[in-house]
């Protein structure tokens, strides 16, 4: 990694404790202009991280709590009269932030969650016929409960298929727990030791050089191959969209930049496959019986697809 990256991962390491993968993909999901949907049950540590990473990466800020009486009106703006001019006036939403995190987004209505949908793919909203670009950089980091929980219920698939990646925070172990403890002895709060890393210009050139990081045909051949694999796997009702396709590939360009390299090997492509492809693998009812995952099936197809020679 570069000094800069280092650095942050180090700062989001004061107040998430063991979690250095998922630290990664984070920031790797960042990096590759992608958006980050974070799965798990509460109290894990979800929000935190979204905020330690808000913070010393310089993004600007914006959280919105979902229930169900939550309106798209109010992430995407709205216009209101303006007697001094005499004409609508646009009123942002609470999108309109580098970073905008969506809590517990399945708790939200269908149609309210729809309303992220425009902003996730084109960077932009549209009220009254008029559109509105969002700010650069800009990135969702969206948590959800495990499907099922109350009060919850699923995303659609489209919205599903905007998440670059799906990371699970996961319970800490016995050493990080107590750590976590420790940490906060004495009324201490660590997001206060959090330093700022980078500005968002900073950012910006880090993304470009990540967009710009040397894919191979070779290597593309063999990301054409795995998601072509997803969707014949025998397992799956439903396998990885064309845009699921670039998403792995932003990753893998990410994920190399984090390594410090200006090329992609194999490799880089195989350690993103599971939070690029986990959410987007619809299984079949026969799978679900037999209590099949998509992070295994993933697994297997890796494991099975012929690695090219770089």
């Amino acid at each position: 990694m570069s000094v800069k990256t280092k650095q942050i991962v180090e700062e989001i390491k004061k107040v998430i404790c063991g979690k250095d993968y998922t630290i990664v993909m984070v920031l790797a999901g960042i990096l590759s202009g992608g958006h980050v949907l974070m799965e798990d049950v509460p109290g894990v540590g979800k929000t935190t991280m979204a905020l330690a990473f808000s913070k010393t990466m310089g993004l600007d800020y914006g959280r919105v709590q979902f229930t169900p009486d939550v309106l798209p009106s109010d992430i995407t703006g709205f216009s209101v009269y303006d007697k001094m001019s005499s004409s609508m006036r646009y009123q942002p939403g609470s999108i309109f932030h580098n970073l905008f995190l969506a809590d517990e987004l399945n708790r939200a209505s269908s149609r309210t969650q729809s309303a992220l949908l425009e902003a996730m793919e084109e960077r932009q909203v549209t009220v009254d016929g008029n559109s509105y670009a969002l700010p650069k950089p800009f990135v969702v980091i969206a948590t959800q409960n495990p499907s099922g929980a109350s009060g919850t219920s699923l995303l659609p698939d489209s919205q599903m298929d905007r998440f670059a990646i799906r990371v699970s925070m996961g319970y800490p172990s016995v050493v990080d727990e107590k750590l976590m403890i420790k940490n906060r002895e004495k009324g201490r709060n660590p997001m206060e030791n959090v330093q700022q890393i980078m500005t968002l210009q900073d950012i910006l050139i880090m993304q470009n050089d990540v967009d710009c990081t040397f894919v191979s045909d070779a290597v593309l051949d063999y990301i054409v191959a795995l998601v072509a694999n997803t969707r014949k796997h025998a397992d799956l009702d439903r396998g990885a969209s064309p845009r699921a396709t670039l998403a792995l590939t932003s990753m893998a360009k990410a994920y190399a930049y984090l390594c410090d390299r200006n090329f992609v090997i194999p490799s880089d492509v195989q350690a993103v496959f599971n939070p690029v492809m986990g959410h987007r693998l619809i299984l079949t009812p026969e799978a679900e019986v037999n209590e099949k995952s998509s992070d295994e099936i993933a697994k297997a197809i890796i494991h099975s697809t012929a690695v090219p020679k770089v």
